[in-house]
């Protein structure tokens, strides 16, 4: 019997690829992602394809508005940082920090894992090729996890609660040759912070500069579209 497992879904390359291993790992998905008032719905167009395709159990999108506090360039009117070099996304922590927003999204995810009794939570977080996240890095999940068996009846009851974080210590080349060994379509992913639609990616923002980087040291062609063209002095 397979066991069931909530997979943080954001529609992205990253989330994509994880939810491919925790299936390759023998999980049941339990998809989970969140209309938290971002800048764009091109994420949660890609991740309910992707959800469909990769035969997700059950896809819920979680609506929250983390407009209410914005303070990020994705749920405030600030713009999106463009055009950086990989060196000026080395320093410091950018305007597309969203706070806290890992922080709520897993708690959501370890409470639907206790509804539906999953003891396994599946993150595509990754302390390498990131934009600096806190929230992305391995002492903020350890954390996070001890935190968790400690709030649950389930954890209370000796039921310990694993939060999966497959891709925390990989490239993004890494992450796309594991994701293409599995057979991802990354042509239904956007890994954009600003896209013009759910198929037109901006081509400039850190992500999808950290997206084309990745698919260049791999050797592959990015199957994603992009409104502006692809820039090779930043990869």
């Amino acid at each position: 019997m397979t066991r069931k497992a909530v997979v943080l879904l954001s529609g992205g390359l990253d989330s994509t690829t994880t939810l491919a291993i925790a299936k390759e790992a023998g999980f049941s998905p339990y998809c989970l992602s969140f209309s938290y008032g971002q800048r764009h719905t091109a994420e949660l167009t890609c991740a309910a394809r992707v959800a469909e395709k990769e035969g997700a159990v059950e896809h819920v999108i979680a609506p929250i508005d983390l407009r209410l506090f914005g303070g990020s360039a994705l749920t405030a009117d600030i713009p999106v940082p463009k055009t950086r070099s990989l060196d000026e996304m080395g320093e410091g922590i950018p305007a597309t920090y969203v706070p806290a927003r890992n922080t709520i999204f897993l708690s959501f995810a370890l409470a639907w894992a206790e509804v539906i009794s999953a003891t396994d939570i599946f993150i595509g977080v990754n302390a390498l090729d990131y934009s600096g996240y806190p929230d992305c890095r391995p002492e903020f999940i350890d954390a996070y996890q001890r935190m968790a068996n400690l709030a649950t009846k389930a954890g209370v009851e000796g039921t310990e609660t694993r939060i999966h974080t497959p891709l925390i210590a990989m490239t993004k080349a890494q992450i796309i040759e594991r994701g293409t060994a599995l057979g991802v379509d990354y042509s239904m992913t956007i890994s954009c912070y600003d896209p013009i639609d759910p198929d037109l990616a901006c081509g400039e923002c850190d992500a999808c500069t950290l997206r084309l980087k990745g698919f260049a040291q791999a050797g592959l062609p990015d199957p994603a579209q992009y409104a502006a063209p692809p820039r090779q002095a930043a990869v």
